[in-house]
């Protein structure tokens, strides 16, 4: 049986510190610089301190867990892995009847995008957003953005 995004957000982790960098991903910082691997509860923290009527965009996340743990960057890859999860607990704990859950649809790409990774994809972040006042235009074909989502960012 697959284990439960719950259960994956629940499970005791500590976050990793790196540093320096490997080579291979040295590029992503300044010379020397150090890397926090969070968690998926650490990431839950942060997401459930965006405010109604405010959003994150990845960038200002990782920036959020960097301050958060003294390094100078955030991984990008697990920190969006562990976004999914934070995502998907949330999705199974209202199956469950919660009303209060991580509000993970305030969280754009950096471009200020809809992220179609999330649980119902796009369709579901958009009705959320909308719902909470926010203004969702296309941007090509098939993506979706908040309009002057930079003004909207939260202080994390």
């Amino acid at each position: 049986m697959a284990t439960s995004a719950i259960a994956k957000l629940r499970k005791p982790l500590q976050p990793e510190i790196i540093q320096p960098l490997p080579e291979k991903v040295a590029h992503w910082g300044p010379p020397g610089a150090s890397m926090v691997i969070s968690t998926p509860a650490d990431i839950d923290d942060v997401v459930r301190k965006i405010p109604k009527g405010r959003l994150a965009t990845m960038t200002t996340l990782r920036d959020a867990l960097s301050r958060r743990h003294k390094t100078d960057i955030a991984c990008p890859v697990t920190t969006g892995i562990f976004l999914g999860i934070v995502a998907k607990a949330a999705a199974e704990m209202e199956e469950m009847g919660a009303k209060r859950v991580a509000p993970w649809w305030r969280v754009l790409k950096s471009d200020g995008t809809l992220n179609p990774r999330m649980p119902g994809g796009v369709d579901e972040q958009r009705i959320r957003l909308e719902a909470e006042g926010f203004k969702v235009a296309r941007k090509g074909k098939t993506a979706f953005v908040i309009d002057g989502f930079e003004r909207k960012l939260a202080n994390l």
